[in-house]
């Protein structure tokens, strides 16, 4: 039975668009909103997301994952999103003050870590083409006072969605290290398309709680390498 399900998993879960997309979602990974009373000054905890795909007709859309978990503490977080029963997993550390985002990634038994700079940072936002206009409107989302904006994707789709953020939260720079980093305040919802896969983010709960300063640190088992070396693990899965 477990060569079985272990050859269904390589045809179907390692494969190279999958995991990048999985990667890139989580790289424009943001904050959350408020459910467990937690004190709109919370500035430590963890937050849940879920994630749902636009278009289930689409046949990533039974792959895909169904939720984000966030933690955060003193402005930096750790995003995590995992797959394949475990086989599968990725987080994104981002730390604003020394404007790096380190990327873990754990594929079975191999782990390996990139750590990206400013300019590295800004060199992958630019690549977002994005048109982000402020709205009047407003909405309360779990008790938040959420400000809308619309944005405009110039893709061979010209891909359109509105998206709400309240800065209502104290956290400063949630967006620094992804293509929203024009909106000054935390992603309430969103949606991204890539590799044809549209999906909505929506932040579920947000709960106050004791996060380990370690969840922001590099581990020591994770073996640093290139972006080159980094994209050869996913075209290697091709």
């Amino acid at each position: 039975m477990l060569p079985i399900i272990l050859k269904y998993l390589s045809i179907n879960f390692m494969k190279n668009r999958f995991i990048q997309f999985i990667s890139v979602f989580l790289l424009l990974f943001v904050f959350g909103s408020c459910g467990d009373s937690i004190g709109k000054a919370a500035d430590e905890g963890s937050i849940e997301y879920s994630a749902s795909v636009v278009d289930q007709n689409n046949s990533f859309a039974t792959l895909a994952p169904s939720k984000m978990i966030i933690k955060f503490k003193n402005n930096k977080s750790c995003a995590e999103m995992s797959a394949g029963m475990g086989l599968f997993s990725t987080s994104f550390i981002s730390d604003p003050e020394k404007k790096t985002l380190t990327q873990l990634v754990k594929l079975l038994n191999k782990k390996i870590s990139l750590v990206q700079n400013a300019t590295y940072i800004a060199k992958e936002n630019d690549t977002y083409k994005f048109q982000i206009t402020p709205l009047k409107e407003t909405k309360m989302i779990l008790g938040y006072l959420c400000q809308k904006a619309h944005v405009k994707i110039d893709d061979d789709f010209q891909t359109e969605f509105d998206v709400f953020y309240t800065s209502e939260l104290k956290i400063n720079e949630p967006n620094f290290a992804n293509p929203f980093c024009s909106i000054h305040g935390v992603l309430m919802e969103y949606q991204m398309k890539k590799f044809g896969l549209e999906m909505k983010f929506i932040a579920k709960s947000v709960k106050k709680e004791a996060i380990d300063d370690a969840t922001f640190e590099l581990p020591s088992d994770y073996k640093p390498v290139s972006a080159e070396e980094m994209n050869s693990l996913f075209k290697s899965l091709q």
